[in-house]
């Protein structure tokens, strides 16, 4: 069933157990395994059907370090959440990005690979995915690895139908919660917004917040603040160990034979390191995407490096009659280090028009991500050197320490951690089944729980834990 306004919902008279708060991949991931278990669920979507810039306008805030992104453009407020301009990409995060680094400080998560690969088969069927193959040795300290690029799935477009033919979920639109209450044990209630207006108090025997990685903790923060820490009890690490992907052209490589690497349909390839690699270095996970360039474009690089780089150039030279086909740009994307000082605050100057207080967000690149870019450009580009595959250009402003540019990529619109998963409770939020510390009926959903971030697109992780925490619930509210 959806509804239009809340008013319209509570005509229907319909009695949930459990409230989600977001209609993204978490939301409506977690509300299909509640409805299919019979467990009564309504899903609060705080925007409409379509895009509205009066609902988006909810999203605006500032960021203070690193530049970044305007905050109401990399995220979307309306049915589906951010699922609606997402590109597609899918990985799940890497054994070892479960795993803790001893020379990276707070990482590790208290779960494992292995406790998500029972779901990817279902994520698999709600991404509409084929299977995922196996990693490829390229070298030992380089492997290449598949991203799947799949149909882009929209959620409200392909569960829609679905959502409004069930039985056990209500989908309520143009609805939000602008605050929970509690008790430092439970949420006692929540304070609802509907097209506009107060809408009233509204309770459930259970709550899970899954209104995005930057809107989870705002609105913890703000409810932890009206109900002086009953809302997250064990509050030292809300909203702090926001991680992004940093995302950057890298420089180049020309290769001998673009032949030799596997590529995807639009002929890209996708490499990271090995987990001894990274040890051995000291440096976090990251993923190198070659992008072919037109063959012209080897003759003008070649002209390009025969000053800076002649040995370089005369290797190339050397390669053009043996088949060398094409030069590639390489992009990088990389593994952020969790950081306290990497957090969300409430704006204590700035507020939307609920009277919520809108979203600072403190966001620096550490020494570690620079020095991430720079060793594993190098290591990729020894082992085309030791495999004679090819030979990479780092891009200047790399090799030479300046500055990130403002105007490549900059990052990949992946908000992660602020209420990340763990045992300690001064340093994470949730436990291991994305139970808030010190609460009994209080969720978190979506990337926000990720202790660490991978070099991968999150939203395949995302919709596993969610797939997992909706089976959890299923045996929780059942029993």
């Amino acid at each position: 069933m959806i509804f239009d306004s809340y008013e319209a919902y509570r005509a229907a008279n319909f009695t949930p157990k459990v409230c989600i708060l977001g209609s993204g991949p978490a939301g409506t991931t977690i509300a299909r395994k509640l409805g299919a278990a019979g467990v009564p669920v309504v899903m609060l979507e705080a925007g409409a059907r379509e895009f509205g810039d009066e609902s988006q306008d909810f999203y605006r805030g500032t960021t203070v370090g690193d530049f970044y992104f305007d905050l109401d453009i990399t995220r979307l407020r309306f049915m589906g959440g951010s699922s609606n301009h997402w590109a597609g990409w899918c990985r799940v995060l890497d054994k070892q990005d479960f795993e803790p680094k001893t020379w990276v400080p707070d990482t590790g998560w208290p779960i494992r690979r292995t406790d998500i690969e029972p779901y990817l088969p279902e994520v698999r069927d709600i991404l509409d995915l084929p299977a995922f193959r196996p990693d490829m040795p390229i070298s030992d300290d380089i492997r290449w690895v598949q991203l799947i690029k799949s149909p882009a799935v929209r959620f409200a477009e392909k569960f829609g139908d679905e959502l409004d033919k069930a039985r056990n979920i209500a989908v309520v639109l143009n609805t939000c919660a602008t605050e929970l209450a509690g008790d430092g044990r439970r949420v006692t209630g929540a304070r609802l917004r509907s097209n506009g207006q107060d809408a009233g108090s509204f309770s459930a025997d259970y709550f899970i917040v899954c209104t995005g990685g930057l809107e989870n903790s705002r609105l913890l923060l703000w409810s932890n603040q009206r109900s002086n820490g009953g809302v997250v009890p064990n509050a030292t690490a809300l909203g702090r160990y926001w991680m992004e992907h940093p995302t950057f052209q890298g420089g180049n490589a020309i290769l001998a034979d673009y032949a030799e690497f596997e590529v995807d349909a639009v002929n890209e390839a996708f490499f990271s390191p090995t987990a001894a690699a990274m040890e051995r270095l000291q440096i976090m996970n990251f993923g190198i995407r070659l992008i072919e360039t037109p063959y012209p474009g080897v003759k003008n690089l070649i002209a390009d490096l025969a000053c800076t780089a002649p040995n370089m150039a005369e290797w190339m030279s050397s390669k053009l009659s043996q088949r060398l086909r094409c030069a590639a740009q390489l992009y990088v994307a990389w593994e952020q280090a969790p950081l306290a000082s990497n957090q969300i605050e409430l704006s204590k100057t700035d507020v939307d028009r609920a009277g919520v207080p809108r979203i600072e967000l403190h966001w620096k690149k550490s020494e570690m991500e620079r020095r991430t870019l720079l060793e594993g450009l190098r290591l990729f580009g020894t082992t085309l050197i030791e495999k004679n595959l090819g030979r990479v250009r780092i891009a200047d402003w790399i090799s030479n320490g300046q500055d990130y540019p403002t105007n490549d990529e900059t990052a990949g619109h992946h908000h992660m951690g602020g209420t990340r998963m763990g045992t300690n409770v001064t340093k994470s939020v949730v436990d291991a089944n994305c139970k808030v510390h010190g609460m009994d009926n209080l969720y978190v959903g979506g990337s926000s729980v990720f202790c660490t971030s991978g070099q991968c697109n999150p939203t395949t992780t995302i919709t596993a834990l969610a797939c997992r925490l909706g089976d959890h619930l299923s045996k929780v509210v059942t029993a």
